[in-house]
């Protein structure tokens, strides 16, 4: 009876630890996987995040003007006499409540068909109303802090807890268990050999029994797997930085010229509408504005004189420098340094700074426009590439643009509020198959789709509401796969 109580002494008592152990370890997981959802308190963040990813494309960001879809400030009052879970039901699927007869979705219908909104099926209620929160923030309390009424300070994000300890302790532990539990079994095995009359001359020591063929097959093949795991999934996240934001050789701020200055963006992308490629722009495309403006509202002559410096543009005199490529740097800096000193003495009088401020915007220039593959200052400005499909991946610019009609903040996010642009998508698969399937092909007033009549008609006769790209073949393989 030897073995048995060894069993019931240290095996039972053992394998109760190692379950409640695996017990608090997924009741500890489970909780920090709801605790966003279980908290009772609004989070503005994830609601601002959740109205760039659903509602930017349609809604004025400012809350207060109509774009394609009408201004969001205020929607709450306005569905005010009606259950709340209305509201969630016309966010969710509007054309179901339109023909269900729904009074204020028949109103809103009459004012902005034949616009049809996107179905939202997947959005929960505390989503919902994380977005009507940030609604009312920006609609509402910007107003306030703007008045001096109010910090109007977002309610931060609640902080995931970190388990990543937990979990090393549990490995730890577990690991230690389960040679504890290897000797055990080990020592269980001798006890029923001796009593059969079996037993070995000794007992096999510890290092023999983790060195074993089956504790090594088992370990490399835990190895394999655990390998294989973590280069599939590296391969498939290749490229696909989400939130990737380098620091490119010029300060070229996107909230400055498509925010404040307004600047179309396929006046520089212009390859977006007419090709594959967005393209980016030349520095004649610069030029066009930067010939008159010469110094820069946030950083001065120094990130201007970069884009001249690589095209051989002389500030001093309004003219472009004959034989460029053939200056050397001493004559280069000659002309530039001459620029940044003069300006800077201009607007803020002589003084000792000048030569400091000379000296640094010239090593701003060098580091900028040269490297080890590119010593002369002369030549393309090298911008770092930020959104780069896997070679295997076909997407067309112009297919999206000028025939889908989307605006490039659908896939790049407010590129307009972003002093430094980063990749807002995730760029997978999963997300543009998501969006063809959502997503409502403009079939109004679009040549491009003249010739599904079918399809024009069942929309002309109510027999559908809208198209999907998914309806008209967008999500065979070879649209996007050779």
């Amino acid at each position: 009876m030897a073995y048995k109580q060894l069993i019931s002494r240290f095996l039972l008592p053992l394998c109760l630890v190692l379950v409640a152990l695996t017990g608090y370890a997924q009741e500890e997981a489970e909780a920090s996987a709801d605790a966003p959802a279980a908290s009772s308190e609004i989070n503005i963040d994830e609601g601002k995040t959740l109205f760039r990813n659903y509602c930017a494309t349609c809604h004025n960001k400012d809350m207060k003007n109509d774009l394609t879809g009408p201004a969001l400030g205020g929607m709450e009052e306005r569905w005010a006499d009606y259950p709340r879970e209305d509201l969630y039901s016309w966010i969710r699927n509007s054309q179901a409540m339109i023909n269900s007869g729904h009074p204020r979705a028949t109103e809103l219908w009459d004012q902005w068909k034949p616009v049809v909104m996107n179905n939202f099926l997947n959005l929960t209620d505390s989503e919902i109303e994380n977005i009507l929160a940030y609604v009312d923030y920006v609609y509402t309390d910007q107003d306030k802090k703007d008045s001096g009424g109010g910090d109007g300070a977002l309610v931060a994000a609640p902080e995931k807890p970190n388990n990543t300890p937990l979990f090393i302790a549990l490995a730890v532990i577990l690991a230690i268990l389960a040679v504890v539990l290897a000797r055990i079994l080990a020592n269980l095995n001798y006890v029923i050999q001796a009593r059969e009359g079996n037993a070995p001359a000794r007992r096999k020591t510890l290092v023999e029994i983790l060195t074993s063929k089956g504790i090594i097959a088992f370990v490399i093949f835990a190895l394999v797997v655990l390998g294989g795991y973590t280069t599939v999934n590296n391969a498939i996240m290749l490229g696909r930085q989400q939130g990737y934001q380098p620091e490119q050789p010029i300060k070229f701020s996107h909230a400055t010229h498509a925010g404040l200055q307004q600047i179309d963006c396929q006046y520089c992308h212009d390859g977006a509408r007419r090709s594959k490629h967005s393209v980016i722009p030349a520095a004649n495309t610069c030029m066009n504005c930067h010939r008159a403006v010469k110094v820069g509202s946030t950083y001065g002559t120094a990130e201007l004189t970069k884009i001249y410096a690589s095209i051989g543009y002389n500030p001093n005199d309004d003219s472009y420098i004959e034989n460029y490529e053939e200056l050397s740097e001493e004559e280069i800096k000659e002309i530039y340094t001459k620029w940044i000193a003069d300006t800077y003495v201009k607007e803020n009088g002589a003084g000792g700074k000048v030569a400091d401020v000379v000296d640094d915007q010239w090593e701003g220039i060098k580091t900028s426009l040269t490297n080890e593959t590119k010593p002369q200052i002369q030549g393309p400005i090298e911008w770092i590439r930020i959104h780069n499909l896997p070679d295997h991946v076909y997407f067309n610019h112009s297919q999206h643009v000028s025939v889908g009609k989307l605006e490039c903040q659908t896939c790049h996010g407010p590129v307009e509020e972003m002093e430094k642009v980063e990749q807002y998508a995730p760029l997978s698969m999963g997300w543009c198959v998501n969006c063809h399937r959502e997503t409502a092909v403009q079939f109004e007033g679009n040549d491009y789709y003249k010739s599904y009549e079918r399809y024009h008609e069942e929309l002309s006769s109510g027999e559908r509401d809208k198209v999907t790209v998914e309806e008209i073949g967008g999500l065979e393989c070879q649209k996007c796969h050779y």
